[in-house]
């Protein structure tokens, strides 16, 4: 098995979740016991959430260590944006993204939904409805996984990224 009790997963869309077992289940009524994670939401403790063990590899992913989510912050500056200016393709990257799960996809749509608000914003426009969600979408599953790496509540992750970039630049 890839994962075990304890270990801290990240599941597409869902976010961040701790395996609290691994269980043996008949889910089809087919007396075929299948074997699953049961898993707990970071941030929602009573739901509880079963993958398939011979489907896992699919669905989730071990969250960044500390020293992975350190590198990967320290790469955001240099992380390209996804710029894509046809609007049915946008919202599918965002979908396909948020799908993926990789942190550093989110970060590239995170830094295009930041740059085309602050430019609609200048035009006199508002952000789009799509832009808004998948902003917050990208940010919760990012700022989840980091927060987890590092230790610290979700809500701090930005201001530490910030933080760290900006001590950065200081010091070049």
């Amino acid at each position: 098995m890839k994962y075990e009790i304890g270990d801290f997963v990240s599941k597409s869309v869902t976010g961040v979740c701790k395996i609290e077992d691994i269980v043996s289940l008949d889910l089809t009524g087919k007396k075929e016991n299948k074997l699953y994670y049961l898993m707990k939401s970071i941030e929602d403790e009573k739901g509880k959430l079963y993958v398939p063990v011979s489907n896992s590899d699919a669905i989730l992913k071990l969250c960044l260590t500390k020293e992975e989510a350190w590198k990967l912050i320290e790469r955001i500056p240099e992380i390209p944006t996804a710029w894509i200016d046809n609007e049915k393709m946008r919202e599918q990257k965002y979908k396909a993204t948020v799908k993926s799960n990789d942190p550093e996809a989110l970060i590239s749509i995170i830094k295009m939904i930041y740059q085309r608000k602050k430019k609609r914003l200048a035009q006199g426009k508002k952000c789009t409805t799509t832009d808004a969600r998948y902003f917050q979408i990208a940010e919760n599953l990012l700022y989840m996984e980091l927060g987890v790496a590092l230790g610290k509540p979700k809500e701090e992750v930005c201001e530490t990224i910030i933080e760290y970039i900006n001590k950065g630049r200081q010091e070049a």
